[in-house]
């Protein structure tokens, strides 16, 4: 199988490289500093499978995960990531992403995976899965927009205005929020659901 490699750290992306060459079945074709370059990338060499991080510079790799769905390119693409935020892993999975992997995995386990995807499997860390299964959002949609504006350093008073609510469902919703992610005050709420991604 042909795969790139795309990863801003230059001696790790390097060592990954390497080792998958070992493999018999497994030709690293290309490797990519950024998530723009690893589109470019996609696109001119046609490789079966990309292993990409996530927090890249230019695009990241669930931005090129969710051009490589629209615009429906054959590359599977494998995250390899040091980040477990249950709502990195929501937008992988709704992106297509075939599999979701921690980066201090041995190499065997990454090759193991890659097979398993190329042959049409996913490929998700067991850690990972049962972590985000706990960590699911209990914040509803309406309440994530609320908690987005609070972060836009909106008040109460214009919320109420662009939701077409009162001020006084705001401050209910506002309280709900705090009470669910047992947060101390608004900046705490909004710290707490950016840690777990669920402002995203």
């Amino acid at each position: 199988m042909r795969v790139i490699v795309a990863e801003d750290q230059g001696m790790l992306r390097g060592a990954l490289s390497a080792l998958l060459d070992l493999e018999e079945d497994i030709e690293v074709v290309g490797q990519a500093a950024n998530g723009e370059q690893a589109l470019d990338m996609i696109q001119s060499l046609k490789p079966d499978l990309c292993i990409m991080d996530i927090e890249m510079p230019k695009l990241t790799g669930l931005d090129v995960a969710e051009k490589i769905k629209q615009n429906n390119m054959a590359c599977r693409v494998v995250i390899l990531t040091t980040f477990s935020r249950s709502g990195y892993f929501q937008r992988a999975m709704k992106a297509g992403v075939h599999g979701y992997l921690l980066k201090d995995a041995p190499i065997q386990e990454l090759s193991e995976a890659l097979r398993k995807v190329e042959q049409g499997g996913r490929a998700i860390s067991a850690e990972l899965a049962l972590q985000f299964w706990e960590a699911e959002n209990p914040l509803t949609s309406k309440e994530q927009d609320i908690l987005k504006l609070i972060a836009q350093g909106l008040s109460a008073g214009e919320m109420a205005k662009q939701l077409f609510l009162s001020s006084g469902t705001i401050r209910n919703y506002v309280s709900e929020i705090l009470q669910k992610l047992e947060a101390k005050n608004r900046i705490d709420a909004i710290a707490i659901a950016e840690k777990n991604g669920w402002l995203s």
